[in-house]
């Protein structure tokens, strides 16, 4: 695997593997506690990932026995007294926000969580697609006993998935769950044994890699379009996207495939 960042700071490691994009967090002895150096490195692969055409998903992991423990909240006590473009969160910068604030990442993202999945963890996970959790995961929004709130998506995403009760319940009593109790809050969509969470993950995005990148990328954008502003705008788009993938080689090759009963060849183009 490549990598960027120093093993003091932690890194984030990167790896192509047949379209797709493994990201994973590396900073095993501090249970990948993020830095912001480590912050820093996530955004620019993200933004890799959104830019680069030969990448179709991606996929988020943390090394070792968990997926972080958090912020490392002293490294971020000036940041996050200044919010700017290097804060959790911010929308003011130019590359991807890994929390989905800011700029978002146009492919999918699947992510595959173990251990200890805190805070910033969570909020990673909600930001992206499909969440494959191990069935020793340990969850936990605790930032209120640490006199802070979330401020990376948990206050609205834990309500857009698992409803206001379900929210409110574990935003605000900040006790540990597990991988069951997010799966049907709809934080989580399988949960595997142990040690299977990232290839189950690396198996559902290769499935997804498959398919046409620009038909993959519309039906996300559609979908976020419904979220953000609405049935009506979401309507109003579905009939000009579908006219500009009939447009495409891809939709040809489609088409063409079902005709020859043949597995379809996607190009992105």
């Amino acid at each position: 695997m490549g990598g960027t960042q120093g093993d003091r700071e932690g890194r984030i490691t990167t790896e192509v593997r047949d379209g797709l994009f493994l990201i994973g967090f590396d900073r095993v002895e501090k249970r990948n506690g993020f830095t912001p150096a480590m912050y820093d490195a996530l955004s620019e692969a993200l933004t890799r990932l959104d830019e680069d055409d030969a990448l179709h998903v991606g996929v988020l992991f943390g090394h070792g026995d968990h997926t972080t423990a958090g912020l490392d909240l002293p490294r971020w006590t000036d940041r996050l007294a200044a919010p700017g473009a290097g804060t959790p969160g911010a929308v003011t910068s130019p590359r991807v926000d890994p929390v989905g604030l800011g700029r978002r990442c146009r492919k999918p993202i699947v992510t595959a969580v173990q251990g200890i999945t805190f805070t910033f963890g969570i909020e990673l996970m909600l930001a992206g697609d499909v969440v494959v959790a191990a069935d020793d995961c340990r969850f936990s929004q605790l930032e209120p006993r640490r006199g802070i709130m979330a401020t990376g998506g948990a206050t609205m995403r834990f309500v857009e998935r698992g409803g206001w009760g379900n929210a409110m319940y574990h935003l605000l009593i900040d006790e540990e769950f597990g991988a069951d109790e997010a799966r049907r809050c709809g934080l989580v969509q399988e949960v595997v044994p142990v040690g299977t969470q990232l290839d189950r993950a690396i198996e559902l995005a290769t499935r997804i890699a498959q398919r046409a990148p620009l038909a993959i990328q519309a039906t996300k954008a559609s979908s976020r379009l419904y979220l953000e502003e609405g049935e009506r705008a979401c309507i109003d788009a579905l009939a000009p996207t579908q006219a500009r993938l009939m447009k495409t080689e891809d939709a040809r090759e489609g088409v063409a495939s079902f005709r020859e009963k043949r597995p379809a060849v996607f190009r992105g183009r």
